[in-house]
């Protein structure tokens, strides 16, 4: 990323987060973006990002298959690879793709990015490197994009 800090989306990114560890958090923190589902920008980090808001409804959809994704192809009894700004009231969550880990908890010189990105502030384009075949296609299948 040679985004500079300034923008308000990198810093947020750039900032604390916290992993959801076990499936009970994770059905909580779905369950609390699901309560209050305005506002909120999706954005599958690779894919150009959105300039608008999802729709209540696009976001409850991407929870609901980004939930059996994760739980199909994260075959672990815990999660762990699920990061939120804050339980309570979560505003930027960072959702890592299970086929795509690399080394998303510790530390590395280059860790990988997250596979899709919650955010209440308009995202910016993350450098990286464009979705495998079959993510671009599941992605393309819940949001119709190019």
């Amino acid at each position: 990323m040679n985004q500079t800090t300034a923008d308000p989306f990198v810093a947020a990114f750039r900032g604390t987060f916290y992993g959801v560890l076990r499936w009970p958090q994770l059905d909580a923190l779905w369950q609390r973006l699901r309560q209050n589902a305005e506002g909120w920008y999706v954005y599958a980090v690779g894919e150009p990002p959105p300039v608008a808001v999802s729709s209540a409804d696009d976001l409850r959809i991407f929870l609901d298959e980004v939930d059996r994704l994760l739980r199909k192809e994260h075959d672990e009894d815990y999660c762990g690879i699920v990061y939120t700004d804050s339980f309570d009231q979560p505003s930027f969550v960072k959702i890592f793709d299970p086929h795509n880990l690399g080394v998303s908890c510790g530390f590395s010189d280059n860790p990988p990015l997250p596979g899709w990105i919650l955010s209440r502030l308009p995202p910016v384009a993350l450098d990286a490197l464009p979705q495998t075949g079959s993510r671009r296609r599941w992605w393309q299948r819940l949001f119709g994009s190019a």
